[in-house]
């Protein structure tokens, strides 16, 4: 994934979305305490930093250095790069001690993890009975009719080149073990479902295509999902030259719970 990333960093920056207020308040809400939140995969930081907001201290990790590159400094954040086979001994030393988080978030990474050993690295770091473990991903963007339906024309034929865990994604992590209890006034654990907006142009619609690590293996093997004629159809589909700016919706799904008492 670090070469992928290599590649991605600024169109990740560029053209992903952000995610909405209401996602955070909703988290942050299920925490009793709000002193150390741990965002895992945190990318270029945007979590991270609507954390902050929230939280006295949040530390951001990830395997990417490029990635977090990108990352703007906050006075209470701090990043941290790290191995991706670092020991819990190691988490302890470099993110937070033994019991000691109220809240760890996983934004569009959880389908990356090794879940058994990350689930005993939250176990490890979270306050006994009150932490949080908060994942979620969002799923394809929707646009209009016409554009969505060139888009899962596209999104189907790259089928080939996305990796295995990315099924995860499309099953909204629904079916993601989540052995966790479901936090202070829900039911269950998920997915609850938000939404956000971005506000882009077809060149910048189409950026976010090319940001797909997807699109950059096919492109590795000699394949342009992106070709000619499919973007003539999403030019035809979004109208007039290209350069009005649309509402593109991605919806959010989260799965959350919090340790089970022992």
């Amino acid at each position: 994934m670090a070469n992928l990333f290599l590649k991605q960093a600024k169109q990740y920056v560029a053209t992903r979305p952000s995610y909405p207020p209401e996602l955070f308040d909703f988290i942050a809400s299920k925490t009793p305490r709000r002193d150390l939140a741990w965002d895992v995969g945190t990318g270029n930081g945007q979590a991270a930093a609507s954390l902050a907001k929230l939280y006295k201290a949040v530390v951001g990790t990830d395997t990417s250095a490029q990635q977090l590159a990108f990352a703007a400094p906050l006075p209470n954040v701090r990043y941290v790069h790290t191995a991706p086979d670092l020991p819990l001994d190691g988490i302890h030393a470099a993110v937070a001690g033994p019991g000691t988080a109220d809240l760890i978030t996983v934004a569009q990474a959880f389908h990356w993890l090794d879940l058994p050993r990350f689930y005993a690295q939250a176990r490890s770091v979270l306050r006994p009975a009150q932490g949080v473990l908060a994942a979620w991903c969002y799923t394809e963007p929707r646009v209009s009719a016409a554009v969505d339906a060139v888009f899962w024309r596209l999104y189907r034929g790259s089928q080939p080149y996305w990796a295995p865990n990315r099924r995860m994604v499309d099953d909204e992590y629904r079916g993601a073990d989540f052995p966790f209890d479901p936090v202070d006034g829900e039911a269950h654990t998920g997915p609850f479902e938000f939404s956000t907006e971005r506000a882009m142009d077809l060149d910048g619609y189409l950026t976010y295509i090319t940001s797909w690590s997807a699109y950059q293996t096919a492109k590795e093997k000699g394949v342009e999902l992106l070709d000619e004629a499919t973007v003539q159809e999403f030019a035809a589909a979004w109208g007039g030259d290209g350069k009005e700016v649309k509402a593109v919706t991605y919806p959010i799904f989260l799965r959350i719970g919090k340790v089970r008492a022992e």
